[in-house]
């Protein structure tokens, strides 16, 4: 791949003429140990000291106009679904400065616990160590996206389903949506999977490549969940690993029936690839629909949205190649295809006649990170569209998710993970251990943006 052609790559993916304009105010990282608003006397029972009450960062974040508040959304707990954990949503305030966009240290003041309909708490565990059966998904939970509604109800998409529910303000369930039926995971005699990946689930979505963004329209009569990556059995040789398309799935709110879904084509790794002249750490061609896929969805009007699209590269608890994709894209529904009724099995174009989202690069979050001297995190999660600044720009905020700092050995053993800021050297330490002099728990980011926006 010769330099030139590497260089008309990368101004492929540069922000267009017709973008908003985008500058950055500023970054705050967050200790990884920062606690969320849970009272100590609150400890929910079976859960793992070190890790009860950590805020957990920014999985999905929202702004509600009705109290000038956040609402930052953390997953599914530390451990990666191997450890009891309340799910939760933490309602914050970003002080902020209305004339620079310059943010500081959030505040969490309250922590609302996820609840089905009769107060039984929704947790991280997976189904099969909660229910005894991986074909029940019961109270497990895996939240990963966020939209408000009105008089504080919340509507929250789930990993493991991939499911989508609506919350009262207390985060009691007050009903679930229906669940097409081409995304649930199931094996080869059709029994439903929620735990096991390929080959084990033939069909559905991908081990933990479910919904991972939500959105509701100004109109307020639906919402727009997307899937994180392609299905399991969509692509060449029927292997979702190998796809670029991702399923934008759209929910009648009124109904809480799914009423269509769109194709958004992921970039190609191929291009992705020659961005860096090395080829040691190139995507292959199963990490297509794997190490790349999309996080986070936005609402700018009732057709128009912003995706956050990204790799799965960059500083997080486990040693990663480095970051060359996390991008922001404006999607354009109309004129797509409904696709809720057509496969994309066995090849990794889409079907003759298919008309994909419109796509148009909006900002380069990777190159922005990176002018200012910042490592950049692995998993950027987070991201919507805030107050108005004096100027009449929109504050635009931009989060990480740090899997609270803990990964697990293959028998489930929890540990802390420390990263050295200058060598980025990372250890794993009992959890409640101290870190090694020089290096502390992996920090959740916060990213504030002035947005010229015309909305």
């Amino acid at each position: 791949m010769n330099r030139l052609f590497a260089l008309l790559l990368v101004a492929l993916f540069s922000t267009t003429a017709n973008a908003a304009q985008w500058s950055l105010s500023n970054v705050i990282q967050t200790p990884g140990n920062k606690a969320d608003a849970l009272k100590l006397d609150k400890r929910v029972p079976g859960q793992n000291s070190a890790n009860f009450n950590r805020f957990g960062f920014y999985s999905d974040l929202v702004f509600d106009k009705s109290s000038n508040t956040w609402l930052a959304l953390s997953d599914r707990g530390p451990g990666g679904g191997v450890l009891d954990y309340a799910t939760r949503v933490q309602r914050i305030i970003v002080p902020t400065n209305l004339a620079t966009g310059v943010i500081k240290q959030p505040i969490v003041f309250r922590t609302i616990l996820f609840k089905d309909a009769n107060g039984v708490l929704l947790n991280g565990l997976n189904p099969l160590l909660l229910n005894a059966d991986k074909s029940v998904l019961g109270a497990s939970f895996d939240p990963e996206g966020i939209a408000v509604g009105t008089g504080g109800r919340m509507y929250v998409a789930d990993e493991y389903g991939p499911s989508v529910y609506e919350f009262d303000s207390t985060g009691r369930v007050i009903r679930s949506f229906v669940t097409p039926a081409n995304l649930k995971p199931a094996d080869a005699s059709g029994m439903t999977n929620y735990v096991d990946g390929r080959a084990t689930v033939t069909t559905g979505r991908q081990d933990n490549r479910g919904f991972e963004g939500l959105a509701i329209n100004p109109s307020g009569t639906k919402l727009y969940a997307v899937m994180q990556d392609p299905l399991v059995n969509e692509g060449s040789s029927n292997d979702g690993r190998r796809s670029r398309n991702v399923r934008v799935v759209a929910f009648d709110i009124a109904s809480g029936q799914s009423t269509a879904q769109y194709a958004y084509q992921l970039e190609s790794r191929t291009n992705l690839n020659a961005i860096d002249a090395s080829t040691a750490d190139d995507f292959s061609s199963t990490q297509q629909g794997r190490s790349i896929g999309l996080s986070a969805i936005h609402a700018l009007s009732d057709t128009e949205f912003l995706v956050l699209e990204r790799d799965n590269r960059g500083l997080g608890v486990d040693v990663t190649a480095a970051p060359i994709h996390k991008r922001i894209y404006r999607i354009n529904i109309q004129g797509a295809t409904d696709v809720k009724n057509i496969s994309f099995a066995g090849s990794d174009s889409l079907p003759v006649g298919v008309v994909p989202v419109q796509k148009t690069a909006e900002f380069d979050l990777l190159a922005a990170l990176k002018a200012q001297g910042i490592k950049v995190p692995e998993k950027i999660e987070g991201l919507a569209i805030g107050p108005r600044l004096s100027d009449g720009r929109y504050q635009v905020l931009v989060g990480t998710d740090n899997d609270y700092s803990v990964t697990q050995s293959g028998s489930g053993e929890q540990f802390d993970v420390c990263v050295n800021p200058v060598t980025d050297v990372r250890t794993q330490v009992a959890l409640d251990a101290a870190c090694p002099l020089g290096s502390a728990l992996i920090p959740g980011y916060l990213m504030s943006f002035a947005v010229d926006f015309r909305l």
